[in-house]
């Protein structure tokens, strides 16, 4: 085992661990520590812990100190800078003619780099852009093209839930979100319904996918066909939190060139009164592969 504590460097940010030395930090302090871009500023977000060597990238980088008064004031003025850094590359980049969006700026704490994130439909030509900026901030200059989950991740938002985004507030990671997760949720595949102000799947659809994925084991699939009390049946819905199936039965299989006759009512069954045969209804499924390809886009 061995001792770390978690620092994060942007307000929902990633959690990077530190060894503290020999330093007494305590969550919520500010440190100065020392990374692989330099030193940096950041706010303990965990207390020192123990945890396994396996589960840390080794050599851990060290806490340098806890953030003095002239560290606070540094990152301050740090903090104005970009601010200004921000203008001046607008102005650059309306100069240039650039199609580009400036999204933030970043100074490393010793201000040997500036970093400024943008977001573009394809690739831009920016070397013209860099020489003018390093001309003007006598520094390294970094352009870092960012995707469209990590935009709204910077600058934030109020998201359809009527809440400040996840993303911008407390998810430090972003974490694979597929079409498929909508679907064992039995929500509306509208892409509208279903995708955040980045454009993208919601994160929240993340959140409850694995309590849906135990809810489901056994529940017969959309388009399944399944043997009922009442005889055979094709599954037209189902309900994970009820644990239930809407059929609807069948009066004719599917033969001589003629397609399978279905009744009208549609029944409900719980799970366990249904047994699964492993077949499906062809029709329906190639309806549902349909109407993943108009919303696939929607995922990373």
């Amino acid at each position: 085992m061995i001792l770390v504590v978690g620092i994060r460097f942007k307000k929902a940010g990633k959690i990077y661990y530190f060894d503290p030395d020999s330093i007494d930090v305590i969550k919520g302090q500010n440190v100065v520590v020392e990374t692989s871009r330099g030193i940096e500023f950041g706010e303990v977000v965990v207390g020192p812990k123990e945890i396994a060597e396996e589960d840390i990238v080794a050599p851990l980088k060290k806490v340098l100190r806890i953030a003095t008064v002239e560290d606070e004031l540094q990152n301050k003025q740090n903090l104005e800078k970009e601010k200004e850094a921000f203008s001046t590359c607008l102005e650059k980049i309306d100069q240039h003619q650039l199609d580009m969006k400036l999204i933030d700026v970043e100074y490393t704490f010793d201000n040997n780099k500036v970093i400024f994130y943008f977001t573009a439909d394809g690739r831009v030509d920016f070397r013209e852009l860099v020489k003018d900026l390093a001309a003007i901030f006598k520094t390294r200059i970094e352009l870092r093209q960012i995707g469209v989950r990590d935009e709204a991740k910077m600058i934030g938002g109020i998201g359809p839930c009527g809440k400040s985004l996840c993303c911008a507030t407390w998810l430090g990671d972003f974490e694979p979100v597929s079409i498929k997760m909508a679907k064992e949720q039995s929500l509306s595949l509208n892409p509208t319904k279903i995708s955040g102000i980045c454009g993208r799947l919601m994160c929240c659809l993340k959140y409850e996918h694995e309590m849906y994925q135990r809810l489901r084991e056994g529940l017969p699939e959309a388009g399944e066909k399944v043997i009922t009390p009442d005889g055979p049946a094709i599954v037209i819905e189902n309900n994970a939190l009820l644990e239930c199936a809407k059929v609807r039965s069948i009066l004719e299989e599917a033969r001589d060139g003629k397609e399978q006759k279905l009744s009208d009512d549609i029944k409900v069954y719980d799970k366990s009164a249904i047994k699964r045969t492993g077949c499906c209804n062809g029709r329906m499924k190639r309806e549902e592969e349909h109407l993943d390809e108009e919303i696939i886009n929607l995922e990373d």
